[in-house]
């Protein structure tokens, strides 16, 4: 398989999780998918594969580490490299995504509000997460991401 198809292939491994919580949040199939260790467990087995062949069997650029921002930078001079990237990525948006999910149906906030947030933390994650903060803070008038 070419670099290029393995990350076609992560990115439409993660897009049926985020349509369920688009569009089936309360759905038994988004709670045994998305809510479970499931997607955390398939993405951390692709994770540790690709990484696992970067530290192990030479699938790195010349130079690759953390000890420097060059270092850091050459991870991604190398494909396996922006695949392990990626896929850091797309499970960790899809870890917030979940948990947004989760905590706006405890907090009973209208999914449709929800759905930016959501489509924002599939896209830009840091940002989705964001707004759904911002929206929990207008409707519950508290910081604190407990209750």
């Amino acid at each position: 398989m070419d670099w290029n198809t393995a990350f076609l292939m992560i990115n439409a491994a993660v897009l049926p999780a985020w349509f369920l919580l688009i569009f089936l949040p309360r759905s038994k199939l988004t709670a045994a998918a998305v809510h479970s260790a499931f997607y955390p467990a398939v993405m951390g087995a692709i994770y540790a594969g690709a990484l696992g062949a970067g530290v192990f069997f030479g699938q790195s650029a010349q130079g690759a580490g953390f000890s420097s921002i060059e270092a850091v930078s050459a991870i991604f001079d190398h494909p396996n490299g922006v695949v392990i990237g990626w896929t850091h990525y797309l499970a960790f948006d899809l870890f917030v995504g979940a948990w947004i999910g989760r905590d706006a149906i405890r907090l009973a906030i209208p999914h449709a509000a929800v759905i930016p947030c959501l489509i924002g933390a599939f896209m830009f994650g840091p940002v989705g997460l964001l707004m759904y903060v911002l929206l929990r803070f207008m409707l519950r008038k508290k910081w604190s991401l407990q209750a």
